[in-house]
Formats: structure tokens, sequence, C-alpha cells
């Protein structure tokens, strides 16, 4: 990324134990470190005009619908604005139409019963259309890791299994 750039692109850092920590592993270390030394870290980010990095999101999270770059952080940060919502995570699914489409799991507040063409209407309003879930999913619970994460791999199969 380049300072006065606004566009996103893949984030990279370079540390003296970056390299170090994978001499190990010649195959992995190619694949995650760059010909000048520099960590392929795997996230999405740009950097203002003041050289802050903001980070977007995961590489491997982005949802490309119709040639167009989603990011599910974007949409995620938008629900969570909303009112009767208490965490959302968005991945995205084979389409054969788009390539892969945006899909929404969300977990409402107690006592709240936000519906799709709710949500769906509240993002409209403030975001692209292209980047609005058609499909949503309600959930008691995300699975998550020891730390908290979000498990997005298990939401994804979550919609294969049906």
């Amino acid at each position: 990324m380049r300072r006065s750039s606004t566009r996103h692109g893949r984030a990279k850092g370079r540390k003296a134990h970056a390299s170090r920590s994978r001499q190990q592993r010649p195959a992995g270390t190619a694949a995650a470190i760059d010909a000048e030394g520099w960590l392929r870290t795997g996230d999405l980010g740009s950097l203002d005009e003041r050289g802050y990095c903001r980070v977007h999101g995961r590489a491997k999270d982005m949802i490309i619908r119709g040639g167009e770059n989603i990011y599910p952080r974007e949409i995620e940060d938008v629900l969570h604005t909303h009112p009767a919502i208490l965490g959302a995570s968005v991945v995205g699914v084979p389409d054969a139409d788009w390539g892969e489409i945006p899909v929404a799991f969300v977990q409402a507040k107690p006592d709240a019963r936000p519906s799709a063409a709710e949500l769906e209407a509240f993002c409209r309003e403030r975001l692209a259309s292209y980047k609005v879930p058609r499909v949503w999913r309600f959930v008691d619970q995300f699975p998550q890791t020891a730390s908290g994460k979000i498990q997005k791999f298990l939401l994804r199969e979550q919609l294969s299994l049906g």
C-alpha cells in the first residue's frame, strides 16, 4: 500500500523475526514472505494521508460479486449500528449468476425480533446496492474460538448443510 493511496490493498509488514521464524519451512516462507522480506499478513487495509493504517478485513474473506469487491467487515459494521442487533458476521457463498454473494448471519438482542426485510432496508440506506445481503440467517450465538473470534468457516458449513 502506498501512503497517498485511498484504495484498499494487501497489508505487509517486516520484522527481523518474521523471516527467522519460518526458516525451517522453505515452502511456507516463500508463500508468506516476498523477495524483499515483506511478510504477507493476509489482511486488507488502507493508509490515510497521515500514514495511519485501517484494516478492512482478511483477504480470504473478501467477496467478489459480479466483479465488485465486497468487504464483509463493512457490512458487519453497518449491521452493528442497528438497534436490534447484538452481533453480525458476513460470509460469501458461491452464486451461479454473480460469482459470490454476501450472506449475513445476525444475532438479535434479547427481546428483539428484526426481520430480514427490515435489515435489508436498513442496509440499503447505508450501503451500495450490490453490497446488501439478500440472504439472512438468524442465530442464537456464533461459533467462536476460545479467544472469541467468530469461526466463519463453520457459518459457511451451516449454509452448505442447508
